[in-house]
């Protein structure tokens, strides 16, 4: 049951000026057990860091906290299987062509066949659920679909409760909101424009234990995608 967030300025921000957003949501979502980012270098590239310590205890999170970026994706791992514990499942994602970051929250109910195929194919290295998500997007991607549409049909390809995250090499952050049991909203925190899970409560808590400075807030309806402009 992870948490996750994308987040995106008009100007560059430090990574640490959401560090205490994202111990808070790591706290209060009950998550702990890994964690990993992907931003928007300044070259148009992904950089990506991930670390199996939970975020609150890593001090990898001082020096990465430096860099700067205008788009981010944060992912703080509870996983439903503890067997799965490991760097190899530990998200986000980052797509070995470099065209974006992909990161999943819930679980994706119909994704066995989908890993034998990709176990066959030698394209598997962990055993959680998202990295078969992953590959199928992988396999997916162009530069003529919407990302929207390639998450609502990665969803209905997999089913189940799924809320999804993706970073793209064009620096747009998408979020999908496809699960009914940890809602997805958007909103500000100073000149930082955020969408984020909600700990797991069917209700707005994340603005009372996790972002209460929040302005602009909005419910992301099922089953959609919002894309964070540069504004």
């Amino acid at each position: 049951m992870c948490e996750h967030f994308v987040a995106r300025a008009a100007e560059p921000f430090r990574l640490d000026e959401l560090w205490p957003f994202s111990e808070r949501l790591e706290r209060y979502g009950v998550a702990g057990f890994g964690w990993g980012a992907a931003w928007l270098t300044p070259g148009g590239t992904i950089g990506e860091y991930r670390d199996l310590s939970a975020f609150r205890d890593d001090p990898g999170r001082d020096a990465l906290g430096r860099t700067e970026t205008t788009s981010l994706l944060v992912h703080l791992r509870r996983p439903s299987r503890l067997s799965t514990l490991g760097m190899a499942d530990t998200q986000p994602f980052l797509d070995p062509a470099g065209r974006y970051a992909f990161s999943h929250n819930g679980d994706l109910r119909d994704y066995r066949s989908w890993r034998i195929r990709y176990r066959k194919e030698g394209r598997i290295h962990g055993r959680a659920d998202t990295e078969v998500g992953a590959r199928w997007l992988e396999d997916a991607w162009t530069t003529d679909e919407p990302v929207a549409h390639l998450l609502g049909a990665l969803h209905d390809t997999f089913a189940g409760q799924a809320n999804m995250a993706v970073l793209a090499a064009d620096g747009t952050p998408y979020h999908y909101a496809g699960n009914g049991e940890n809602p997805v909203f958007t909103f500000r925190l100073g000149r930082i424009r955020l969408a984020s899970t909600g700990i797991y409560s069917l209700d707005r808590s994340v603005f009372r234990f996790v972002a209460p400075a929040a302005e602009d807030r909005r419910l992301v309806r099922l089953r959609s995608t919002v894309a964070l402009g540069p504004t």
